[in-house]
């Protein structure tokens, strides 16, 4: 509000305003900063890998995406309901991208959010274990309104994997959304959890209340380095 008054006393135009209005100025510039700080601390706390927005999200390329269902995402009601979504589809069709996307507009929209590369998260739980962060750890991953659980399926869970994912999801089961990337088809998840009672009881958490984004097609990638290649050529 300071800066914002300053402001106004090297503006000759705004002197003319009603004392009300002046204020009426200040106040708003006071509440666009607070909305700006809030929003860097949100994607600060976020880390999401990709710096994506959802209004540059490429619709017309085939890649499976609804567009009336991906409106309904980019609404985020879904979260507030506390539902999950699935992102699968081959290497190179912006699961990824599009998850933090998401993530990215559910931060704009005043939600607290998580990335975590599943792999990663493994390997930071298992240090925590070790060093009595286990539990502080879990709390701070179930807080978050949107969890963002990048590059699942990599390879089969080990036991000590097993627990952590259902501890994870345990948690946020009816609290909180959960976003899973995934190269592999989801009727194939049961058999990279390992053991078929974690299997149940992760799956039971995680798919039976979510949205599913199948994407399929060529790889964006390889559609950009084409795109690049014929840019580069020679004028004929």
């Amino acid at each position: 509000m300071a800066k914002a008054f300053e402001e106004q006393r090297r503006s000759p135009d705004l002197e003319a305003l009603p004392f009300e209005d002046r204020i009426g100025l200040l106040v708003d510039r006071e509440a666009a900063e607070r909305d700006t700080r809030r929003l860097t601390t949100r994607l600060k706390l976020a880390a999401l890998r990709q710096n994506a927005c959802v209004e540059d999200v490429d619709l017309r390329t085939p890649r499976g995406i609804d567009r009336a269902v991906f409106a309904k995402l980019v609404s985020g009601d879904w979260i507030d309901r506390h539902e999950n979504l699935l992102i699968t589809g081959a290497t190179g069709l912006g699961k990824s991208w599009l998850a933090c996307a998401l993530g990215h507009k559910a931060c704009r929209d005043n939600r607290s959010v998580l990335y975590q590369r599943v792999p990663r998260l493994f390997e930071a739980l298992a240090l925590a274990r070790g060093d009595g962060r286990y539990a502080r750890l879990l709390k701070t991953i179930g807080r978050a309104q949107l969890l963002i659980l990048d590059d699942w399926g990599l390879s089969v869970l080990t036991a000590a994997e097993r627990r952590d994912l259902l501890e994870v999801l345990e948690d946020r089961h009816g609290r909180a959304s959960t976003i899973v990337t995934s190269q592999l088809p989801v009727d194939t998840w049961h058999e990279l959890i390992g053991d078929p009672t974690y299997a149940d009881a992760v799956l039971d958490r995680l798919v039976h209340n979510a949205h599913r984004l199948q994407l399929a097609g060529e790889s964006m990638r390889k559609r950009n380095a084409k795109t690049i290649t014929l840019d580069e050529q020679p004028e004929r």
